[in-house]
């Protein structure tokens, strides 16, 4: 029987047959005519094999080397994951600027209708009407703050505006991309939107003339204006109305100027730097 070349042993199970019934030699004390297999964990011979086969095969009491390294190996490799989640969260999520998240210094009040001066919408709207409403809401994840209040110009004018402030402390999710898709919401509604830059990491503000159908030459005037610094979201929007042909329509570029005014004083009330 020719042996096969050393490169052909391996990955092969080859057995040399001696004898079929194995003995001691009298000089060594070595057993001889026994059944060898060479396989992937190196050679063994048949006695060792409790089925006495020859073959390298799993037998009863043969421990999975391979199988428990397997789980071993997966099992580690699930702990290193997790620990990454845990104290990485920003590899998972894709987000490498943490800070983003940070109120940027951003305190919240119990009452924003009186911490917002709106210095110059009071010379605009001199006159309040009704009460103004707001409230405050506090979470671990999210503080909110609210106003809303309607002014006049003169006591028996007929036409008032309509202010809505609310500033939101984000502190544990990033605002950026629900920030972003208002914008996109805006233009979607018809609003004329612009960048405003200088005005804390983003800022954006949008205008809309919307014609009542059912009154003609009736129209609902909106101006908003989002501004967002780290996990700081603000919104401030001034609405009114008008009639074509009687008075005089509320002035674009000065109602532009108030929200930008009023909303840089407010936040840095609010212990902001914009």
């Amino acid at each position: 029987m020719s042996t096969p070349p050393p490169h052909q042993l391996q990955g092969h199970r080859s057995t040399s047959s001696f004898s079929r019934n194995p003995r001691t030699s009298p000089a060594t004390g070595v057993r001889t005519g026994t059944v060898t297999t060479i396989g992937p964990d190196g050679p063994s011979n048949a006695s060792d094999n409790p089925n006495g086969t020859g073959t390298d095969g799993p037998g009863p009491g043969r421990p999975r080397h391979g199988l428990w390294w397997g789980i071993g190996g997966a099992l580690m490799a699930s702990a290193v994951w997790a620990a990454t989640i845990l104290t990485v969260p920003a590899l998972i999520n894709g987000d490498s600027t943490p800070s983003a998240r940070s109120v940027a210094g951003y305190r919240t009040v119990d009452d924003l209708c009186t911490t917002a001066r709106l210095t110059t919408f009071s010379q605009l709207y001199p006159v309040p009407t009704g009460t103004p409403y707001h409230y405050t809401t506090r979470h671990r994840a999210l503080d909110e703050m609210y106003c809303s209040q309607y002014r006049k110009k003169v006591g028996g004018d007929q036409d008032y505006y309509t202010l809505y402030l609310q500033v939101q402390l984000h502190h544990e999710v990033d605002p950026r991309p629900e920030f972003d898709a208002q914008r996109e919401g805006l233009a979607q509604r018809h609003y004329q939107v612009s960048p405003v830059p200088g005005l804390g990491d983003a800022a954006y503000i949008g205008y809309l003339d919307d014609p009542d159908r059912g009154t003609p030459g009736s129209h609902y005037l909106t101006q908003v204006l989002y501004v967002r610094q780290g996990g700081m979201t603000c919104y401030t929007s001034w609405s009114a109305s008008y009639q074509d042909g009687r008075g005089t329509a509320p002035d674009r570029e000065q109602v532009r100027t108030a929200l930008l005014s009023d909303t840089r004083e407010l936040l840095r009330t609010l212990g902001g730097s914009t």
